[in-house]
């Protein structure tokens, strides 16, 4: 092997020099949107230093980390921050650690994040999944019903915690005044993951924030589109619900031993950004969303997702490329390749721009007229599955073909056969895909972004399961799995 190579260096050398308009996360654009005290060239590595004199400890914050925290939880309404260097993935498993015991009933969303199965796996919770209506027309799940809530919470009636993501991936708030109270009512303690929505208290056009809808704990990624480096977020927690020495003791227990202080100074001078500009930054981020919004939606055979006002945060835009007769990842690949411009997701049927601190208006226009040379080499056309010609005959599946239907439904009802933690822990063996039907799935398989599973451990694989998961593998889906390529999955006897 050549050790002169490095090719993960190489390979972002590329990206960068390619000078993509970049419609994802992380939300500071290249740096563009970096608060401008941040240390740049070789001024930057000064900063990456450790637990020196007068530099605290994040383990046992005591001066300059401690005071940080705690003007983050000011600016937040927190009663308690916590700085984390390992995303929000550590947050959200730090408070299934905190809130809940092996065997105790916690509820959580069908579509939740890969991180909550890796809470539920160190915590041995057993979850109670609520399965949120999915949207055929858009390819993405919508917020769970506070009606469904509140039927889980009854048919449940041992549940004392509940895990919501809000708002989720696309931007849609799962949580508003409604839901809030079936939660108030039922008396569980609601945690928040809400990795993507840091910056939802600087502009009055972004739906409620977690901790004013009564959560006692949220997560929060400040490097999506807060402008803090990758990795670097927050935990907030508020009120009685939970205990701050017990959440402390997960994160000492989740988080590394050696604390990045570039990731720890990013989230101090993005709290200092936020605070003294959040108002006015945020405001041109939602205008020049608006801007992308409306020029796509002049396209013939474009759609854009509106959830309505409040509903939804503004920066995130999903585009159809239904009618466009086009698969969400040929579109992204073609803007990419042809236009230098990268969208945060691609769907079977919709991709999805993010526009952070660092979009610009030269940005937005390059989007607008990539978008335009898609449309006319691909112009609207009577509806058709983006995927015909790419899906394996019925027979090559070797699956039971009168249980088949349509794979508009990727999130389907659980059929739980062991918790996570369980799964974890039981004998596994890998399987072909396509000869998995009726075991239990012994990993988590999904697709990243945005970190949703398909597949949950401990579930079974039902032919609807293994018959969407090829057709988005026919698609072009990359996948998040034991094997990649998908051609087997960890499995148990059923």
């Amino acid at each position: 092997m050549n050790q002169r190579r490095a090719p993960l260096f190489e390979a972002l050398k590329h990206h960068v020099i390619q000078n993509c308009a970049g419609f994802h996360f992380p939300g500071h654009g290249g740096g563009a949107g970096l608060p401008r005290a941040f240390p740049d060239g070789r001024e930057f590595l000064r900063f990456d230093l450790t637990e020196l004199p007068g530099l605290d400890d994040l383990h046992a914050p005591a001066g300059p980390i401690a005071r940080a925290q705690e003007l983050a939880a000011a600016l937040y309404g927190a009663d308690r921050t916590f700085f984390l260097v390992n995303g929000s993935t550590a947050g959200v498993q730090a408070l299934l650690l905190a809130a809940t015991a092996p065997g105790e009933k916690v509820l959580v969303p069908r579509n939740a994040h890969r991180a909550v199965i890796g809470g539920l796996v160190l915590s041995g919770a057993d979850p109670v999944y609520v399965t949120p209506p999915y949207d055929s027309d858009w390819g993405f799940c919508r917020p769970p019903r506070p009606a469904d809530l509140r039927a889980a919470l009854r048919a449940h009636p041992g549940v004392r915690t509940v895990l919501l993501t809000h708002p989720d991936y696309y931007g849609q708030a799962a949580v508003d005044a409604e839901t809030a109270a079936v939660l108030k009512e039922s008396g569980a303690v609601f945690l928040a993951d809400e990795a993507h929505g840091a910056h939802l208290p600087f502009h009055a056009a972004m739906p409620a924030r977690a901790l004013g809808l009564g959560a006692a704990a949220a997560a929060q990624s400040l490097h999506k589109l807060g402008g803090a480096l990758t990795q670097a977020s927050l935990l907030h927690l508020k009120g009685t619900g939970l205990s701050p020495a017990r959440v402390s003791r997960a994160l000492a227990l989740l988080q590394t031993s050696s604390p990045s202080y570039l990731l720890m100074a990013s989230l101090d001078l993005a709290r200092r950004q936020l605070a003294v500009s959040g108002e006015r930054l945020f405001g041109r981020a939602v205008e020049l969303a608006g801007r992308l919004r409306r020029g796509l939606a002049a396209l013939s055979g474009v759609e854009v997702f509106d959830a309505g006002p409040g509903r939804a945060d503004p920066t995130k835009v999903p585009v159809s490329t239904r009618g466009l007769g086009l698969s969400g990842y040929r579109a992204a690949a073609w803007l990419r390749e042809r236009h230098a411009v990268q969208v945060e997701a691609a769907g079977l049927e919709h991709l999805l721009f993010v526009v952070g601190l660092g979009t610009r208006a030269p940005d937005v226009a390059r989007a607008l007229s990539a978008f335009r040379a898609l449309v006319r080499e691909h112009p609207a056309s009577a509806l058709r599955s983006p995927l015909s010609g790419h899906r394996p005959p019925v027979s090559d599946l070797r699956l039971p073909t009168s249980d088949f239907r349509p794979p508009f439904w990727p999130v389907p009802p659980a059929q739980k056969v062991l918790t996570p933690r369980e799964s974890w822990f039981s004998p596994a063996r890998a399987v072909p895909l396509r000869e998995a039907s009726g075991l239990v799935a012994a990993e988590t398989v999904g697709l990243c972004p945005p970190g949703i599973p398909i597949v949950f451990p401990g579930e079974k694989l039902t032919p609807e399961v293994l018959e969407y998961t090829l057709e988005i593998r026919a698609g072009g889906a990359a996948f998040q799995a034991a094997e990649p390529g998908l051609e087997t999955i960890l499995a148990h006897d059923g």
